[in-house]
């Protein structure tokens, strides 16, 4: 869906601006308090004081020689970034052909800054992905070959490092205390024009945009070239990475987000450490928590994380916990939206005990999970499959559902006490979004292993008010709520 920003300008009257109005003779207003204490920003200092750390970084990879066109080094990095198709009619650097001679072509363009005065920078993962060679150029125009120390996809940030001492370093803030609306300003290289200085306010604080961190909402101007760059409150201070924006055209709509600056600092402290990061999981697939379910489950209100599913032979599944729990705690911190808990599990040291606080068929329990580490690429899983037999119909069909008893090999194979099949939907349970081969195991908070235990729960639930099933869809479970007819 397309966002339409309408900005609204606000103008400050000065005594000189009155008089140019004919407000002459008349008594001036008194200014506003808040005009008196605030006055605008004062960038040329921030500049003045920030610049010098802040760098351009340029990648090349080694291709062969050719007389082919060059690539447009900006709009690839913007294609790369936010998975826009290269068009067809855009040139690409050729593959280098084995027994011909390899060179260094340009590859892409970004910003970095500096952590310390012995060269050590950080920039976004993203920026330097693939690249062969990395060149660091300062504000002075000293460019250096920098060596890659380590980059974290999960979270977009890399150190590199440059042989050179005495440089300027910036100076990290305390994201605590960024609030919405207050000023900020990024440096960097939009397109390769280095030094570009921005400004504009904080939007919003811990944006859930899907990547593992939370993210700073800003209207800074960010475009491709920018990735790496820092956010800068105004005193000066890094507070954040520029990383991305949100863009239906291509080009900066108003919005850009930015990595804080205090979880960027415990990545590259591990990176500068061993060269990577080590990360807590316990093993589960997890999904948002909608009001209609938490409603019908007797949890209240829509927080937590709901299991979807559980990894055989993981931590959560030693721990006890299940296909359909709700995780509402870890360790005591309440997790509010699921995006939460794999933050708060990935900052706990791998071989750590933790408890889980789960809301399972109305209960609460808490349970003992022994964290394991995150592997540095996870093999996707295969899907189990149900295999269907012949359908036994009963009171299900009142709610438009078919279903049958499962087998032990089934049973087995999807690694369950029991549950019955769906073999077909119509009218509510298909509204509801409940399809064939879906895998029913519990009914209005009930667990039911068998077909007999699922009609005995359908029973005895309120026809008049919607009525929820917890499923497994493959090795995922989740909830659906099916509405009487009207």
């Amino acid at each position: 869906m397309m966002l339409n920003l309408n900005l609204t300008y606000l103008r400050s009257y000065t005594l000189a601006g009155l008089l140019v109005l004919g407000l002459t003779g008349a008594a001036l207003p008194t200014q506003p308090v808040w005009a008196q204490s605030r006055g605008l920003p004062d960038f040329p200092d921030l500049v003045d004081q920030v610049g010098p750390a802040v760098v351009n970084i340029r990648t090349l990879e080694k291709t062969k020689p050719s007389n082919d066109a060059g690539n447009d080094e900006q709009m690839l990095e913007f294609f790369r970034r936010f998975g826009i198709p290269v068009p067809p009619n855009l040139p690409r650097t050729p593959r280098p052909d084995k027994g011909q001679p390899e060179e260094g072509q340009p590859r892409g363009v970004g910003s970095g800054f500096i952590l310390s005065s012995d060269g050590y920078v950080m920039t976004n993962a993203h920026v330097i992905d693939g690249a062969d060679e990395v060149l660091v150029t300062l504000t002075d125009k000293r460019e250096f070959k920098a060596k890659i120390i380590g980059a974290d996809k999960r979270t977009d940030v890399a150190v590199v490092k440059i042989d050179a001492t005495g440089l300027p370093a910036v100076k990290i803030g305390d994201v605590n205390r960024m609030r919405v609306g207050e000023w900020v300003m990024a440096i960097g290289s939009p397109y390769g024009l280095e030094n570009t200085v921005t400004a504009g306010i904080v939007s919003a604080k811990q944006r859930d945009t899907g990547d593992y961190l939370p993210l700073i909402q800003t209207d800074v101007a960010i475009n491709p070239g920018n990735s790496g760059g820092p956010l800068i409150n105004l005193r000066g201070e890094v507070i954040g990475i520029n990383s991305q924006i949100y863009s239906r055209s291509g080009g900066f709509q108003g919005i850009s987000f930015a990595i804080p600056i205090d979880e960027a600092i415990r990545v590259s402290e591990q990176l500068r450490n061993s060269g990577r990061v080590t990360r807590g999981r316990i093993g589960v697939q997890i999904d948002q928590v909608s009001k209609e379910v938490a409603e019908s489950i007797g949890l209240g209100k829509p927080q937590g994380a709901l299991v979807r599913g559980v990894e055989a032979g993981a931590p959560a599944e030693k721990a006890g916990i299940e296909a359909g729990d709700i995780i509402t705690k870890f360790d005591g911190k309440v997790i509010e939206k699921s995006s939460d808990l794999p933050r708060l599990v990935g900052s706990v040291k791998p071989g750590s005990r933790a408890t889980v606080t789960v809301f399972r068929r109305g209960a609460t329990r808490d349970l003992a999970v022994t964290i394991a580490e995150v592997p540095p690429e996870k093999a996707a899983q295969r899907t189990a499959s149900v295999q269907a037999k012949p359908p036994v119909t009963g009171p299900a069909q009142a709610m438009g559902l078919v279903v049958s008893e499962l087998t032990d090999a089934q049973k087995k194979e999807l690694k369950l006490r029991g549950g019955v099949r769906v073999d077909a939907t119509e009218g509510a349970s298909a509204r509801a979004g409940l399809r064939e081969d879906d895998v029913i195991v519990a009914i209005a908070n009930t667990e039911v292993l068998s077909l007999k235990e699922f009609e005995q729960a359908l029973a005895k639930a309120d026809k008049n008010k919607p009525v929820n099933v917890l499923f497994r869809r493959g090795e995922w479970a989740q909830y659906a709520l099916i509405r009487p007819s009207r």
